[in-house]
């Protein structure tokens, strides 16, 4: 079992949805409970991705959230907090309670949706409940439709008023539009996509993030900063235990993993928005999460179809699909030395659940929610397209090695992957938050 900084040998036993007993000197009487034997394999909280875009309503010829879900569960997550960012967006309280209809339906794992905000909705987003939402979702930078919040006195009063967590996607729009303007003005049509960490750069990142910091300092907001790409904004946020602090932020598996030397190969299938840039900035970001600047590793899984991804850099979406792989990905990053095993589980099961004030998951706890994920360390397996649950039906990783396997995933107590197979009658639970 890896849970809690430690590694140790321990049996556990799920009653229904909850873990009733963890024990290091065996269970004893189990009133004849199914056994199963996971000599050599680890047993992992559930996976919590804060941040993840599973298109419905409106998108859903990039995904839905049943197959993002069904994705999720066979990468070890079980629990997701899904983006406003869909057609129509989540701006209204009416809105968000349809998508959480939405959930219940049809995710195989836990779920939670961020309540949009805009430049002429503070009202709506005000009446939040922060009890059964995981937190309020502004985008300083472009995103779809009308969800930029660029107006100055929306800002002031967001973060003066925001009574819950405020997560933000900070990149300043006036830098990106120059340099776009530039970068036209140089290639025409023809922009290739190594130019995109320059037209979204470190620069625009750091104007945006520092902005937000600043107004969280002066207001008190409870600030969560989303998918840091550089190294100079890792000085924007202390290290240390997330304990106490106010003003927090995420890394995502693509800005730990691959590098602006990978857009030769990979091409517009890693175009993400903040981008992927320098081995120094993926570096300094590996670095941030060893030191506690970055709090939490999330995946920004962002599906699009492989026709919209194949277009001109100009008109490509930015964006992939990440949940099935995130897990195995930082696990192959602990195989290399760069993480420990108890810093992947504290940094993609513990610190969101205490992040978010979660109630009764990302723990292996006696009365917590069984959410259990089975791996196998040495049981290596290469990505293929026909092993992929995402409806887009493509991987950034397609071709990479993996070292480490996830075998069998709980949701609530029932077993919702296996052997690589999705139960997709399972269903998970609203998350519930204790603030």
């Amino acid at each position: 079992m890896v849970n809690e900084g430690c590694t140790f040998r321990a049996d556990v036993l799920v009653h229904g949805d909850r873990i009733e007993r963890v024990a290091t000197e065996g269970i004893g009487n189990a009133r004849g409970a199914k056994e199963i034997i996971a000599t050599r394999h680890h047993l992992l909280p559930g996976a919590i991705d804060d941040q993840v875009h599973f298109r419905e309503p409106g998108l859903t010829h990039k995904e839905d959230i049943a197959h993002g879900s069904a994705a999720a569960a066979a990468g070890g997550i079980t629990t997701f907090m899904e983006m406003p960012n869909t057609k129509p967006q989540t701006l209204t309280q009416e809105l968000l309670e349809k998508k959480y209809k939405l959930g219940a339906m049809s995710s195989v794992v836990n779920f939670s949706f961020y309540m949009g905000v805009a430049n002429d909705n503070l009202d709506e987003v005000l009446r939040t409940d922060t009890r059964t939402v995981c937190g309020l979702k502004a985008f300083l930078g472009s995103s779809t439709g009308n969800m930029l919040v660029d107006d100055p006195l929306t800002l002031d009063q967001l973060f003066r008023q925001a009574h819950m967590l405020l997560a933000i996607h900070a990149e300043d729009e006036g830098t990106i539009r120059e340099n776009m303007r530039m970068a036209v003005a140089r290639w025409g049509e023809d922009i290739p996509v190594e130019e995109h960490p320059c037209i979204r750069s470190a620069e625009a990142c750091y104007l945006s993030s520092s902005h937000a910091v600043a107004l969280a300092k002066e207001h008190g907001t409870r600030l969560h900063v989303l998918h840091i790409s550089t190294a100079e904004e890792l000085a924007l946020f202390a290290p240390g235990p997330l304990i106490g602090k106010r003003i927090t932020a995420e890394a995502c598996v693509h800005h730990l993993w691959f590098t602006d030397a990978d857009y030769h190969t990979r091409g517009t299938l890693i175009k993400w928005n903040p981008a992927v840039k320098s081995n120094a900035d993926r570096e300094a970001i590996r670095q941030g999460v060893k030191e506690g600047r970055i709090d939490v590793v999330a995946t920004d899984h962002a599906p699009h179809t492989l026709e919209e991804k194949a277009m001109p850099y100009g008109r490509c979406p930015s964006g992939g699909p990440l949940v099935q792989h995130a897990l195995p990905a930082m696990l192959e990053l602990a195989r290399q030395g760069v993480f420990t095993l108890e810093q992947v589980v504290e940094k993609m099961c513990h610190a969101p659940a205490r992040l978010f004030n979660i109630s009764d998951r990302g723990f292996i706890r006696e009365g917590h929610k069984a959410d259990l994920v089975l791996v196998d360390l040495d049981a290596p397996w290469t990505v293929t397209r026909d092993g992929l649950w995402s409806k887009c039906g493509w991987s950034p990783f397609e071709g990479q090695r993996f070292h480490s396997r996830v075998l069998r995933t709980w949701v609530n107590g029932r077993l919702a992957y296996a052997d690589g197979k999705v139960d997709t009658g399972v269903r998970g639970e609203r998350v519930r938050f204790e603030r």
